[in-house]
């Protein structure tokens, strides 16, 4: 039961990944913004080779994805304005893209289809935002990466 309860610490990271993540962070300072425990973004990071500049989220922030505090606490632990942070969502997180734009960040959506199942998942969001990117490449390219 251990090993099911911990297998999302074994999660592999969606193919674009390992080309996106070391341009972007060339250029930007890196940190999920989980509600997911320190622990698990360290354990997925380490498997998946990604480098992030700290983790944050529910376990700085004391609070839960999409209240404001929790995007307001990732802009502070790197002394930025939130006006001056983009969150960007995986897959299409509706709730997530517009928390973080009611908490004053800049917003971009991955367009995921198959993120719940082939053809199950919506490739935009239903929600404003600032950019959409077929993938974290497609990303790294608008943001001049």
């Amino acid at each position: 039961m251990n090993d099911l309860t911990l297998s999302w610490h074994r999660l592999d990271g969606w193919p674009d990944v390992a080309t996106a993540m070391p341009r972007l962070g060339k250029k930007f300072l890196l940190a999920p913004v989980s509600n997911g425990n320190i622990t698990l973004m360290a354990d997925i990071a380490r498997r998946n080779g990604i480098r992030f500049d700290a983790i944050l989220g529910a376990d700085i922030a004391r609070d839960y994805k999409p209240q404001a505090r929790v995007y307001q606490a990732s802009a502070e632990a790197f002394d930025l304005k939130p006006s001056e942070c983009m969150m960007v969502s995986a897959a299409a997180h509706d709730a997530d893209t517009e928390g973080a734009a009611k908490a004053g960040l800049r917003t971009a959506t991955i367009s995921r289809p198959d993120e719940w199942g082939p053809g199950k998942s919506s490739p935009t969001p239903k929600v404003p935002y600032d950019i959409l990117a077929k993938d974290l490449n497609d990303l790294a390219d608008k943001l001049g990466a």
